[in-house]
Formats: C-alpha cells, structure tokens, sequence
C-alpha cells in the first residue's frame, strides 16, 4: 500500500491553473483619416515567448504578439497583446520540462491569444486579424540549435 502512495505521488503532473490576458495595447495614430482611405495594409507580425517559475511547481508562461499594420508608409494599426497562462508542473523530469515549457504551454495559449488580437483589432474599426497557425515546436527546436551553435536567440515572426 505504500508502494502505491509513493508510486502515485512521483507521477507526473500537468494542469492549467489560469489563462488570462496580461496585456493588451492598440493604437490607430492617424484616426479618423485611415477610416477614409482605401488601404490594404501588409502587416509584420512578431511572436515570443518566455515562462518562468514563480512558485513551487507554479509557471507562468506568456506568448505575447505584435501585429503592425502598414499602409503607404504610415502606421494603420499597432496591436501588441500577450496571453499569460499559470501552469501546475510537478514530478516531471529535468529533460521534459523545457519543451513543455517552450512548446506544450504555448501551443495551449495561442489560440486564446489569436481572438484577442483579431477582437481588438476588429473593435477598432478593422477587419479580424486572423493570426496564422505557428509551430512552436519548429520554433523552440531552432532555438536549440542556435543556442548550441552560440547564436543569439531568436523569435518567431512571420
């Protein structure tokens, strides 16, 4: 019977404690004339993500976005958001807790992440931004090999 208890006890653990939005920002600098123009804007989007213990077996992992929208030169909208997740991780393995970390916790929070970018932009007046799938896991493998190749880190942008 102790066998059991101690058996159970050294089992992994991964649970979603919290998601949330930790910040959000959206600035149309040259409103009401950007309304008036006809405009197909490129836009430049920029992920990252980072995580970080903040208490016994609690992480706080953030995938934050930066969506800038041009037109002719001039700004049409600028959104920057980062979704925050708290994340219940115990008995797991040195090994396998980098990429939960930097691929299982982000893959969680980007679809949370893609509806506030495309709602904030959409309540600006704009159509939906629909923030593309990302792989995090292609993204955190060629951070691996930059980092073992002494390279500086790099983010994910499309």
């Amino acid at each position: 019977m102790a066998n059991e208890t101690s058996d159970a006890a050294a089992q992994p653990v991964f649970q979603i404690e919290k998601l949330y939005v930790k910040d959000l920002s959206l600035e149309v600098p040259n409103a009401p004339q950007v309304f008036t123009q006809p405009a197909n804007p490129q836009l430049e989007v920029q992920l990252r993500n980072e995580a970080a213990q903040f208490a016994e077996g609690l992480y706080e992992v953030v995938v934050k976005a930066t969506v800038h929208a041009r037109s002719e030169g001039k700004t049409v909208f600028l959104a920057e958001a980062s979704q925050g997740g708290i994340f219940s991780v115990r008995n797991v393995p040195p090994a396998d807790l980098e990429p939960l970390l930097g691929i299982g916790c982000p893959t969680i929070l980007y679809p949370y992440l893609r509806e506030v970018i495309s709602d904030a932009v959409t309540r600006a007046g704009f159509p939906p931004v629909v923030l593309q799938a990302v792989s995090f896991e292609q993204a955190y493998l060629q951070q691996r090999q930059q980092q073992a190749a002494g390279e500086p880190r790099i983010e994910v942008a499309n």
